[in-house]
């Protein structure tokens, strides 16, 4: 349970520092179901960083090193910047819990977290994080390139200052420009193989970034009246769902044209030219699906969003698989042979 001083619950500034847990909360969920406390705990911890979230970025995070190195890259090179950049996203979601955790706690999807139960201080929450951000800077630093880890950096300091501090509670287009964090892993993995950045990574840059709205609106449809409780305004809670749908169109629009612009300036092959092409047909498919719901006055509750953001995800792994394969097995498109 959670606890607010009286008159500042109101306030969200307030509110993200003045959350304590319950003293009368039950905590024997710490020794776990085979009474290995330790073992449990540090799954708390885990549990903080998110890790099936960083499994997205790891999904671009590779292939772009494969495609900046028109091949096979060292494997070494590869184990560092995963593990650095594994580090660097787990920091960045530790702190992102640690100040959204009263949003936390009154989100039915997210009511379970350790902050929320009080299974993990927040102290101890911190205190993680910023061990965290230390050790994955010098990791990148040391093991990888300082461009590597100085991009890490950058897109974790935007991730909890830019987006969880000032944009998530203030703004409908929140995830849009909050969603910039998670493009980039495509630059740190450019960068860790080339030690640059080229017009090809911006391009992969820019297709994460117009992915991003398709990939979340759908998931904040599906949980709008959970946004709606914790007073966060994503846009399915300001905005009628067919305006939602236009959007996510226009998005998928522009993410399908930006991963086609690879083409000419990467010189890339059939490999990866009909992996853009088959699954952005298909992901437009989709998005123009939900639109027509919308507009059909489609009740909520049989729109089906989660359909889409489920999609969104065998998209990207299929475009970034598309990416890895296509320098290993490249097939010229004949006005580029």
């Amino acid at each position: 349970m959670l606890t607010y001083p009286e008159g500042l619950s109101d306030v969200p500034a307030v509110r993200i520092f003045v959350t304590t847990v319950d003293p009368r909360a039950d905590l024997s969920a710490l020794h776990g179901p085979d009474g290995s406390g330790v073992k449990f705990l540090v799954g708390q911890y885990v549990s903080l960083m998110k890790p099936r979230i960083i499994e997205l970025l790891l999904i671009t995070t590779i292939p772009v090193m494969f495609l900046a190195d028109q091949g096979v890259p060292n494997l070494w090179l590869v184990v560092a910047t995963v593990v650095g950049g594994t580090l660097s996203a787990g920091a960045a979601n530790t702190l992102n819990c640690y100040i959204d955790r009263d949003i936390d706690a009154v989100m039915h999807r997210t009511s379970r977290r350790p902050l929320v139960t009080g299974t993990v201080s927040p102290i101890g929450a911190l205190v993680f994080g910023v061990a965290l951000t230390v050790v994955s800077t010098v990791w990148l630093g040391l093991l990888v390139n300082w461009l590597s880890a100085w991009l890490a950096l950058g897109a974790l300091l935007f991730y909890v200052f830019g987006y969880t501090l000032l944009l998530k509670r203030r703004t409908a287009q929140n995830i849009v420009w909050g969603g910039a964090a998670g493009c980039m892993p495509v630059l740190i993995g450019w960068s860790a193989v080339t030690g640059s950045v080229s017009w090809s990574a911006f391009i992969l840059f820019l297709v994460i970034f117009f992915w991003t709205p398709p990939h979340y609106w759908p998931l904040s449809l599906r949980y709008k009246d959970d946004y709606a409780t914790a007073h966060v305004p994503m846009l399915p809670v300001v905005e009628r769902f067919v305006v939602v749908a236009r959007q996510i169109v226009a998005y998928s629009w522009a993410m399908v044209l930006t991963s086609l612009a690879l083409v000419p300036v990467q010189h890339v092959g059939w490999v990866y030219t009909v992996a853009a092409v088959v699954a952005g047909a298909l992901f437009l498919t989709e998005a123009h699906r939900l639109l027509a719901k919308a507009r059909a006055g489609v009740a909520e509750d049989v729109l089906k969003p989660m359909r889409l953001f489920h999609f969104s995800i065998t998209y990207l792994t299929v475009l970034f698989v598309g990416v890895a394969l296509d320098p290993i097995w490249h097939l010229p498109l004949p006005f580029f042979s």
